[in-house]
């Protein structure tokens, strides 16, 4: 098929005072996010506009930063916070306009609430023998009350909170969770538990089945430690709803398909669970064969269990044979599979324009807490 290549051209309008006359640079999905920033130019006075066009761009839809040389130089929003990429969709000849308010790095680095804590710089989790960074987040009246909370526990702790410590293909774009809670009506404690160092280490904790690039899974002994160890620590020192009404667990990616195993693993623990993206092609025949399993031998447990998927309609990923694979539709067929044996709920929301990534999970957040948070209210 042939790929088609037309001109992008760019007009940018300059409205802070800051960093004039400095190197202006873009980056996006027409370099793959690359660490190379593209020079476009330098920063224009306030009020003062630079023209450039970006020749040969693939055709399709596409999104667009600018920076000063780094991810560590976004341009911001009039607040301060990272401003969310432009996007266009590039069928011919195009024409966008990008607006700098302000640079990200003029602010206070941390992003996070001040109802944000460090629980534990080096948790023990004694099956996988290793010490993990613990967040917490507690509710804004926690100390001036005795009320107990529900529960949610989340994986990827680092990306959750504050873009300080968030890393991602376009940047540092955090879930913003935070922030969510504090303006909710509703109220939890959320519990962030920081992945392993690198990929190939996350990779082998969020993984129950050994497969050609992960030999040693050690999701299993990771959800242990979640649940004799971390959970018992919480409900001991928090005020927590124990139960596994209130209790819930939520991952995004290969952290989604290890939170779907933590659902059909323990039911009695985890009452919803929320699995935004999940990496089921990573996964997938193990999967179907655990679930099937443990439904068939445990189907009354998940009468009074949630599963929330959420998934993009724009989500690819690639086997390992760089076959394409459409993720929603891996997600649609397990949730079909899912139903005829599953005694529980399921819901499903799909983000039609949704890619993969911190800035589409950001937005999915909300209306999970809010699911989440109702469902308990009206059981």
């Amino acid at each position: 098929m042939t790929k088609h290549y037309f001109p992008l051209h760019l007009r940018i309008i300059n409205t802070d005072e800051k960093h004039v006359g400095e190197k202006l640079y873009l980056t996006g999905t027409f370099n793959n996010w690359s660490e190379e920033h593209v020079l476009i130019g330098t920063i224009p006075e306030k009020g003062g506009t630079i023209n450039y066009t970006l020749e040969d761009v693939k055709a399709g839809e596409h999104e667009l930063k600018l920076s000063r040389g780094s991810f560590k130089t976004l341009f911001a929003d009039a607040s301060g916070q990272l401003a969310p990429a432009e996007w266009i969709n590039h069928s011919k000849e195009s024409e966008l306009e990008l607006t700098i308010e302000g640079w990200r790095d003029d602010y206070p680095a941390s992003t996070a609430s001040e109802q944000v804590n460090i629980l534990d710089e080096h948790f023990y989790f004694p099956n996988l023998n290793v010490h993990r960074k613990i967040l917490i987040y507690l509710p804004k009246d926690y100390k001036t009350t005795d009320k107990r909370y529900p529960v949610i526990y989340m994986h990827d702790g680092q990306h959750l909170f504050d873009e300080a410590t968030s890393v991602g293909r376009s940047g540092p774009v955090e879930w913003k969770v935070d922030n969510t809670i504090d303006d909710s009506e509703h109220d939890a404690i959320v519990v962030a538990i920081y992945h392993a160092a690198n990929f190939d280490l996350r990779a082998e904790e969020y993984m129950l089945s050994a497969s050609d690039e992960i030999k040693n899974p050690k999701g299993q002994l990771y959800l242990d430690d979640i649940v004799n160890e971390l959970k018992a620590y919480i409900d001991e020192h928090y005020r927590t709803l124990n139960d596994r009404k209130h209790t819930a667990m939520l991952g995004s990616s290969i952290g989604g398909l290890i939170s779907i195993y933590a659902g059909i693993l323990y039911p009695e623990i985890f009452g919803t669970i929320g699995s935004f993206s999940p990496s089921i092609w990573m996964d997938e025949e193990p999967l179907y064969l655990k679930t099937l399993q443990q439904m068939l031998k445990r189907a009354d447990d998940y009468k009074s269990q949630t599963f929330y998927f959420y998934v993009g309609g724009k989500e690819k990923r690639f086997d390992r044979n760089t076959k394409e694979n459409d993720m929603k539709k891996e997600l649609e067929k397990y949730v079909e599979f899912l139903t005829k044996n599953y005694k529980g709920t399921i819901f499903m929301d799909i983000n039609e324009h949704g890619k993969h990534g911190a800035a589409h999970w950001q937005l999915a957040f909300p209306p999970f807490f809010d699911y989440w948070s109702l469902q308990m209210k009206s059981e």
